[in-house]
């Protein structure tokens, strides 16, 4: 069984306290209105115009979604998370605005506390619901629109602000800086594995995040010994590790742009070509698929996940790897944001075959795998918990039919959700790190 180790007990605890004492924003529902109508106004461009007038309602989305699909509420189907969105559109934007006006009830504050519980805690953003649209809409860009929109008129859930404000304004997450990575540097250093922190120049700039400081500083490990056993020159800053991007899963565009800004900076005043970032979906898609956008150059670096650097160390021959010992057969869990949104399937499962090991594919996987159900904060909000489980229990039937020995997985947020999922319902299948996998088996 997943036993909860003494560290992962007191971070759900932890999880537990989010949102209790943020301040909500004094404003009017007038006030909050005038907000999110700016953000909508300033977001719905022509292709979110298009994708406003495509819907034909035909439900497929619904099929797609694995809080709908595990809870059978049709309020789940992800066409009806971004109603208030199109209806301001119909009202506001479309060309038959003035004809809309007629039978188009007027978007309201209440209409935004309501869908805020489906935008934030209903929906992990996973993209599936897109791949399925037989009109090709792009449903999550509409829900990602929907919450920038409920950010700003002060809707977010209290655990997401709490965050988002801590990683701006502080530089932290979860109360872990720079001195609690120069503790953890000082704790492996003593065990063997050396982490070259705040080096000069380096062609590589290592990220980590609060998350692996807390509960998995073996994974930090792991990728020390990666590169190192690769031969890179590599940093980590101690200013600039927070992999994390909760500005992108809030909605706030401030603290989204703040945390790509800062990884950017160090990237560039280090002279690194290459920026890797740790076992994190969201904070892949935030570097590699967002932050040019965001800050409106093309990036001198490029963003490589650790399992594409690692992959890509084997062809090069800068890595061997032997035979995995300690298992027979694992299967492979796709993180959304870095397999379907992201591309990176073929490489985890290229390092897994490398170590001899027996890669059984789930029912649905790849680009139409399902979601955790844990994805872009869902696991650090507790009026989630619900849904949350029972779309844990889709993935944990599938991983079971499987057979396999574990349950390998490239993403650390996915890994929380499905130990929390574990716990509850007393699952036994393993739940392990990729790359913690590949360093466990570095050949000599």
């Amino acid at each position: 069984m997943n036993t909860p180790s003494q560290a992962f007990t007191e971070f759900q605890v932890s999880l537990a306290q989010l949102g209790q004492n943020t301040a909500t924003d004094d404003w009017s529902d007038d006030q909050r209105m005038e907000r999110a109508r700016h953000t909508f106004m300033s977001r719905l461009d022509r292709r979110a115009a298009v994708d406003m007038d495509t819907c034909i309602h035909c439900g497929m989305c619904a099929e797609a979604c694995h809080f709908y699909v595990a809870t059978q509420e049709e309020r789940f189907t992800p066409a009806y998370k971004i109603d208030p969105l199109r209806r301001f559109y119909r009202r506001e934007v479309s060309p038959m605005r003035l004809f809309n006006r007629l039978f188009t009830r007027k978007l309201d504050a209440d209409d935004l506390r309501e869908w805020s519980e489906l935008v934030f805690e209903a929906c992990t953003g996973c993209g599936r619901c897109d791949m399925m649209c037989p009109m090709g809409i792009n449903i999550s860009d509409n829900i990602n629109i929907m919450r920038e929109g409920l950010a700003a008129a002060g809707l977010v859930p209290g655990e997401l602000r709490e965050l988002q404000d801590e990683q701006r304004e502080k530089n932290t997450l979860f109360g872990v800086g720079a001195d609690e990575l120069r503790s953890v540097a000082s704790k492996l250093a003593e065990q063997g594995t050396q982490l070259p922190l705040d080096k000069v120049s380096a062609d590589v700039l290592l990220l980590t995040t609060a998350v692996e400081i807390r509960l998995f500083p073996e994974a930090i490990a792991a990728c020390a010994k990666i590169m190192q056993k690769s031969g890179a020159d590599w940093t980590i800053s101690t200013e600039a590790f927070e992999a994390s991007n909760l500005g992108l899963i809030s909605g706030d565009k401030a603290s989204r742009r703040s945390a790509i800004s800062r990884i950017a900076d160090k990237a560039k005043s280090c002279g690194a070509s290459t920026v890797v970032v740790p076992e994190s979906g969201h904070a892949y898609q935030a570097l590699r698929w967002e932050s040019a956008n965001e800050l409106g150059e093309a990036l001198p670096f490029e963003v490589l996940a650790i399992s594409e650097y690692v992959a890509r160390a084997l062809k090069d021959g800068k890595l061997s790897l032997k035979p995995a010992s300690d298992l027979g057969s694992v299967t492979y869990h796709d993180p959304c944001r870095l397999s379907r949104q992201g591309g990176v399937f073929a490489e985890p499962r290229e390092v897994l075959q490398v170590m001899g090991l027996d890669v059984r594919e789930t029912d649905s996987n790849r680009r139409e795998n399902l979601c955790c159900g844990g994805g872009c904060g869902e696991y650090a909000i507790s009026r989630s918990a619900r849904i949350r489980q029972q779309a844990f229990d889709l993935k944990r039937h599938e991983l079971d039919d499987t057979q396999a020995d574990a349950v390998v997985t490239g993403c650390n947020n996915c890994r929380i959700n499905l130990m929390i999922g574990a716990e509850k319902s007393g699952w036994d299948m393993p739940v392990i790190s990729l790359v913690e996998t590949v360093a466990g088996n570095l050949a000599e």
